[in-house]
């Protein structure tokens, strides 16, 4: 008879891990320290705005295919908007400027042969030196493969960088970025399409994961916080909850989610990242929806990616630690000057608006800190580790996360079925 799997935390991450072995039969028990599922990736309903907001903006492309699979998974595939082609639109607040991003149908990107298609001012040589980061190696940072400085890197790469590795984008580690090209860009664009989440995060990858799980006959006990493992040699046997404690059999799993340091608290023996880096948010409910881009890359101001969906825009700045400590007032000033500037508002005063501040809203992308990346395997033959802070091979992203689950729970299943004789 197979086991039960435990997963600790119902972030991305974990309900990813529980979506995939309720899929293939396995009991599943989600334990959530908060009151509400999705960790980092949700939305909830603010009273001062009178409206459901994202906690956070989330960049995904449909080359993200673990994204994909997952939404198809949980049969909320059709809560998403996928426009085609793929048409990423940028505003340079120095000058004025408005450009497009419109990769190729094909792999080779041909369409650089002409000016007219490339970021404005880039040559065609600044394309190809960036092309270097495709040869870079675990241990180098973004600055040591490719140039940064000049008119592609600002209106472009560095945009693009920081927003996937929350790290300041030259010290950022080149590894993730090779990956994430290679999985988007480099493929052409059928894979650079924005995928847009119409109805909020928690309606699309949250919600029917978890229903998802419990029609399977899983359950999710929230506020239930871990306290701590017992464990007997390499095996995890005990969870402790604090009033209670969950005696585990032979073949059960238990796939941790939790951040690296609360990991290290619960099993002990865990490495992980040290250092985190924060992002700043800002929602602005507006009097009336106007005609803008859903998504619109913003260069030379405070913003640096603006999101709309129907009276509200939301900006998003990664590695924020510059504004993190700052008063929210002043935040929200600097944003929607920005916001005036792009879409066209000027004149137009500040209407309400919630900051949101997550100071340690992911670990800090550096080649020493992906070095410590640990693999989902640990030293306990039963415990196994997810999260985008593992070592999925990509920047800490939902796609990383909703790969890490995936990973740690097909291992999981297969050392259950070797145990239990399921071959």
């Amino acid at each position: 008879m197979n086991g039960r799997a435990h997963i600790i935390g119902a972030g991305l991450s974990g309900l990813s891990a529980a979506v995939r072995l309720a899929h293939f039969g396995i009991s599943v028990i989600v334990h959530e320290s908060a009151g509400h599922a999705g960790g980092r990736c949700r939305s909830y309903f603010d009273r001062e705005l009178g409206c459901d907001l994202d906690n956070g903006n989330h960049l995904v492309l449909n080359g993200n295919h673990a994204t994909l699979d997952f939404l198809r998974l949980i049969r909320a595939d059709d809560t998403v908007h996928i426009p085609s082609p793929a048409d990423i639109p940028f505003v340079d607040l120095a000058d004025g400027m408005r450009w497009s991003v419109r990769p190729d149908k094909g792999r080779t990107p041909w369409s650089l042969l002409a000016s007219q298609r490339r970021v404005p001012g880039a040559s065609l040589k600044d394309y190809l030196q960036s092309w270097r980061m495709m040869w870079s190696t675990d241990t180098q940072a973004v600055k040591d493969v490719m140039p940064t400085g000049g008119v592609l890197w600002r209106r472009f790469w560095a945009p693009l960088i920081v927003a996937v590795t929350n790290t300041d984008p030259a010290a950022a580690g080149a590894a993730p970025i090779r990956q994430v090209f290679a999985e988007t860009f480099a493929k052409g664009e059928a894979a650079c399409r924005p995928v847009f989440f119409p109805h909020g995060l928690s309606r699309s990858l949250v919600s029917p994961a978890v229903d998802f799980v419990t029609t399977m006959g899983g359950e999710v006990r929230f506020n239930h916080r871990l306290k701590g493992a017992h464990k007997i040699n390499d095996t995890v046997t005990a969870l402790e909850f604090g009033h209670d404690q969950i005696e585990l059999s032979e073949n059960d799993c238990v796939i941790s989610t939790v951040p690296p340091t609360l990991a290290r608290e619960m099993f002990g023996g865990i490495d992980g990242p040290d250092a985190f880096s924060p992002i700043v948010n800002g929602h602005f409910r507006l009097k009336q929806a106007f005609n803008v881009p859903p998504l619109l890359g913003v260069v030379g101001g405070t913003a640096e990616w603006l999101f709309s969906r129907g009276d509200v825009v939301s900006v998003t700045v990664s590695a924020a630690a510059s504004l993190v400590d700052l008063p929210s007032d002043t935040i929200a000033m600097r944003f929607w000057a920005d916001i005036q500037a792009a879409y066209g508002l000027v004149g137009v005063p500040m209407p309400p608006f919630r900051i949101v501040k997550e100071k340690r809203a992911t670990f800090l992308q550096t080649p020493d800190q992906l070095s410590r990346r640990p693999d989902l395997r640990t030293q306990s033959r039963n415990l196994y580790l997810a999260g985008d802070w593992t070592a999925t091979g990509l920047p800490a992203t939902i796609e990383g996360s909703i790969r890490s689950g995936a990973a740690a729970a097909s291992v999981a299943l297969d050392q259950m079925n070797k145990i239990s004789g399921n071959t």
